[in-house]
């Protein structure tokens, strides 16, 4: 068969997933916004706090104080109209600007889950998603049946390789040999009915529940791909999420994942799902035509967006590698770990205490209470980036405050999937006097035991 490049990007497709998709993210990113402003999360995560941490690279990004409120307003009203296919482009740069601004503006709140949304927004920048069944079409009386086959699959790309990634990042001895973190964490839901007291206490369901976790990982892709298998691959990721969702706090991404799996589907299916939301909301496009339905919509500037997303796709299967260009223990040093999809793999406990000196021989520990939050403190006390991010702060507050040749030495004993906790940074080093950057952090101690895999 003859294929090249040029052939798949001349493909053409139903544009009714697309839509669909359109109308299931935007809903779910507004409820999110909701979710996050009702819930108080706004005022504990952005306002109360007296210090952010931030991206290595992104220190620029600030906190807005009370115009957080309106950040998040902003952010919902644009997933709502991103929904409803209402200004579609300006809607999605919107979200995704103000989406990811949202996490920028301290790290203390990564997951996966939250990386996801904006670089799936972000692609959707460049996607049809509102020629169809959209009030864009509506306004501008122009509907189109098809759009190019690529921009469909970009999305279905993307949900394979967090799914993908996310399996071979379970292909190590603590996962697998161990049953680690999850035997920690199963045994802790006994409070569960039926189940909390009884096999959330086996050790076998433990083993069980990891190996059957990579291996759906790793597979769930090419099932939901396959035609014959779709149908029972959907299933089986409403009954993992679901499943995740009541043991874990993990919030919406049980949702997110399965309703992004509906792209998998066929057109027909997405039409049935497209004609109920007419019969709900008395949409009478198709009768009250003047549209003028077209057949193929042909992405503009495509010259362009191809070599874009094409970059795009090359950096989300490389840089969850780059973990390999540091020596020691990902687990331990976590010097890669981000943005790799690496999701709920370890159980990282800290204790980490500060200590200043100064010129005048001036010595004292730091309470961290007074200048953390307690999920803050949590997320610093295992993390090296937060540490010495940390540690800067407090020698500028103390230099401020008047103490000469400020100093900032740390102790601090951090567990790992169950292990006994050991010392995790050089007491020795001032990390003051540290920088940030790309480089490995010399100061952290090597790990005493070893994690095999990838």
């Amino acid at each position: 068969m003859d294929f090249s490049l040029k052939t798949y990007l001349n493909k053409t497709t139903d544009a009714a997933p697309l839509a669909v998709f359109r109308i299931g993210f935007g809903i779910m990113m507004c409820y999110g916004m909701i979710r996050y402003w009702l819930k108080g999360w706004i005022e504990t995560v952005y306002i109360q706090p007296k210090f952010h941490f931030k991206y290595y690279g992104f220190e620029w990004v600030n906190t807005l104080g009370n115009y957080t409120y309106l950040l998040f307003l902003i952010c919902g009203v644009s997933a709502l109209f991103v929904a409803l296919g209402y200004k579609y482009r300006w809607a999605i740069i919107t979200f995704f600007i103000s989406f990811t601004y949202i996490e920028l503006m301290d790290k203390t709140t990564y997951l996966n889950h939250y990386y996801f949304i904006s670089i799936l927004s972000f692609l959707m920048i460049f996607l049809p998603a509102n020629k169809y069944f959209s009030v864009d079409t509506y306004r501008s009386k122009v509907s189109y049946n098809t759009i190019p086959k690529w921009t469909i699959d970009g999305i279905k790309l993307l949900i394979g390789i967090v799914y993908f990634y996310a399996g071979l990042a379970k292909i190590n001895s603590d996962w697998l040999l161990k049953a680690q973190p999850l035997k920690i964490w199963l045994r802790s839901k006994y409070d569960l009915p039926l189940i909390g007291e009884t096999i959330m206490q086996q050790d076998w369901f433990h083993y069980a529940m990891s190996w059957s976790g990579m291996l759906y990982d790793l597979l769930i892709p090419f099932f939901l791909l396959y035609k014959r298998t779709r149908f029972v691959a959907f299933i089986m990721v409403i009954f993992f999420h679901v499943f995740t969702r009541i043991l874990f706090p993990i919030g919406m991404f049980p949702f997110v994942m399965i309703v992004s799996a509906l792209i998998f589907f066929d057109a027909p299916f997405h039409h049935k799902i497209i004609n109920k939301i007419k019969s709900l909301t008395g949409f009478i496009s198709v009768k009250a035509k003047p549209i003028n339905y077209k057949s193929t919509y042909k992405v503009r500037f495509s010259k362009v967006i191809l070599p874009i997303l094409g970059v795009f796709f090359v950096l989300q299967l490389v840089l969850p590698f780059r973990y390999l260009l540091y020596p020691g223990e990902l687990f331990w040093t976590e010097e890669g770990y981000r943005l790799s999809w690496r999701v709920m793999l370890m159980e990282k406990m800290g204790n980490t205490t500060f200590k200043i000196k100064d010129e005048e021989g001036h010595m004292f520990l730091v309470n961290n209470a007074d200048f953390l939050t307690p999920l803050q403190e949590k997320q610093m006390s295992f993390q090296p980036d937060f540490i010495l991010e940390y540690a800067h702060y407090l020698g500028d507050h103390f230099t401020k405050q008047g103490h000469k040749g400020v100093q900032v030495y740390t102790k601090s004993y951090v567990a790992l999937n169950g292990r006994l906790s050991q010392l995790f940074i050089d007491e020795s080093v001032n990390l003051y006097q540290e920088k940030e950057s790309f480089k490995h952090k010399h100061w952290i101690l090597p790990f005493t035991d070893e994690i095999k895999g990838l």
